[in-house]
């Protein structure tokens, strides 16, 4: 079937494409201030992948090449604004970076504690028969909640003393502003009909996901610099490699080893997309071993198991337990 570009009106369809990224060594990305470091030679890689709206001869170029995705905007964003779907990758950065810090120094064993921040919506929920007034029609993710019928709600767990009693199909007025914008420019008033909770019934809740504003109180300064990078998958990588340099000896061995996942407060490893486009760039980066969330569905792990070929190893790991005794096989580990 010979490919086309489609039309809609005199205006060429919105595309983007997931492409293959690179490989970044997370080490030189690392600063403390107030503890020892042990710079690592053979620093952990996070591997990226490419994400830019395509013109329609780019579009025809990805479609014929297998590594490359191409989306429409509805496939890519959903009903989410591609401007607000940025903001919440480089917040989901932020979370990712607050969370390893979180769980590296707690292994190590550091007084370490997590602060609530600012109520930002990462989703917005419908139930099956959503009025005009319900939060998945008035809001949108990346807008931040700052009160709830005049009652301040700066960080979630005030939101939710607020919001104790709420009754059912009761109508709340919202203070919001938006996202990485001027807060008393964009700051406004919107009702919203409470819905049943999901998971309980008989509880009223507003009807939105919350994105991950914690901040991570430690001993010591600790900065990681991922420039204008957004999402969360690095976060795993981005634990492995603050273990590696607070730790004397070589975490990742004597091999080179890239790894994505996302990583939870427990240390579990979560799934994360583009496999396939990330597994390119790892093979293009030479390295011999790619870590990779066990989350992952069983043909996203065979697809890249396919595209390493006997060029590097492809290791599912649950939690951050498992990925450091797969390291022990390469002659690393957490030594202590």
């Amino acid at each position: 079937m010979p490919l086309a570009i489609v039309v809609s009106g005199s205006m060429p369809v919105q595309r983007w494409e997931t492409a293959p990224g690179e490989t970044n060594a997370v080490g030189p990305r690392l600063s403390f201030d107030g503890a020892k470091r042990f710079t690592s030679e053979n620093p952990f890689l996070f591997v990226t992948a490419f994400g830019t709206q395509l013109t329609a001869l780019e579009s025809f170029v990805g479609w014929v090449d297998a590594d490359i995705n191409v989306q429409t905007k509805k496939q890519r964003f959903g009903n989410v604004n591609p401007t607000a779907q940025r903001r919440l990758g480089y917040q989901a950065m932020i979370g990712a970076k607050q969370i390893a810090e979180y769980v590296a120094l707690k292994r190590l064993g550091y007084e370490v504690s997590f602060k609530y921040g600012a109520i930002i919506l990462e989703q917005v929920i419908c139930n099956e028969a959503p009025t005009a007034d319900s939060a998945c029609k008035v809001l949108e993710p990346g807008n931040v909640i700052d009160a709830v019928n005049t009652k301040p709600t700066p960080t979630l767990d005030v939101l939710l003393e607020v919001m104790k009693g709420a009754q059912l199909n009761s109508v709340v007025t919202l203070t919001i502003h938006d996202l990485n914008s001027d807060a008393n420019k964009s700051r406004r008033d919107v009702k919203v009909r409470l819905i049943p909770s999901p998971g309980d019934p008989s509880r009223a809740i507003i009807g939105f996901v919350p994105a991950d504003t914690r901040t991570v109180e430690v001993p010591f300064e600790v900065d990681i610099d991922t420039d204008s990078i957004g999402g969360p998958s690095a976060g795993l990588a981005f634990t492995l490699s603050l273990l590696d340099e607070l730790t004397p000896g070589a975490l990742a061995g004597n091999v080179k080893v890239a790894t994505t996942g996302t990583i939870d407060e427990d240390g579990n490893v979560g799934a994360i997309g583009a496999l396939h486009q990330k597994a390119v760039a790892v093979k293009a980066s030479g390295a011999k071993v790619f870590l990779v969330p066990a989350a992952q569905t069983e043909a996203e792990i065979a697809d890249a198991k396919a595209v390493a070929g006997k060029s590097f190893a492809v290791v599912p790991v649950k939690n951050l337990d498992e990925a450091l005794k797969a390291l022990q096989k390469y002659g690393g580990g957490l030594k202590q």
